[in-house]
């Protein structure tokens, strides 16, 4: 955001320092110019592109070429990306997909809605923690991980938001990992494609 944010960002950065992430992150991007991913950066020394628009896919290709990315990963970037490999670029989303998943639905909506279905009947209802490989869909490509998080009485949406962000900051490197070393891959084409290592039970 203009003035927080970044806390997926940072998690990657460090765990790229540990060894968890077999990656170096080359680069951040960001809409905003002064917000918390540009703090975070500079923090830890990670060049930071400001790219205010617009968002079309030859801006997207130009980007990854000039900053010599190989993966692209998209924490907190909300615009719809085009013009990418599908097979190299991988979301991470707050929510249980594709029910709550697309257009808008993103950040606090995401944990409302999973809520309010909650509090409306569906008593089993579980929130989650979802990562997919990015096509020109909002959230449409292959789902290759989905971590279940709880939805418990009296939750509001940040409630709901800490107890998922706890699950990102802790799987999302990991995960990662497995993606940039092609333990998970797909064609880019086929989702019966996804292949994911053997007895991985986060589908």
């Amino acid at each position: 955001t203009k003035d927080g944010g970044g806390s997926g960002f940072r998690e990657l950065v460090r765990n790229s320092r540990t060894g968890v992430l077999s990656a170096q992150v080359v680069a951040v991007v960001s809409n905003h110019d002064k917000g918390g991913v540009a703090q975070i950066a500079a923090l830890y020394g990670v060049p930071f592109v400001h790219f205010p628009g617009p968002y079309t896919a030859e801006e997207y290709r130009r980007i990854v070429a000039e900053v010599g990315a190989e993966w692209v990963a998209l924490s907190g970037w909300l615009k719809l990306v085009l013009g990418l490999d599908p097979r190299t670029t991988i979301n991470i989303h707050p929510g249980p997909l594709p029910r709550f998943g697309g257009k808008g639905m993103y950040g606090k909506f995401v944990h409302e809605a999973v809520v309010k279905a909650f509090q409306g009947g569906e008593r089993e209802l579980t929130s989650a923690v979802s990562m997919h490989f990015v096509t020109p869909v909002y959230d449409e490509g292959p789902v290759f991980f989905r971590y279940p998080v709880i939805v418990e009485d009296g939750d509001d949406g940040a409630a709901l938001q800490e107890r998922v962000n706890k699950v990102e900051h802790g799987w999302q490197s990991y995960v990662t990992n497995l993606v940039v070393t092609q333990q998970i891959s797909w064609d880019g084409h086929s989702k019966a494609s996804l292949k994911v290592p053997a007895g991985w039970q986060f589908l």
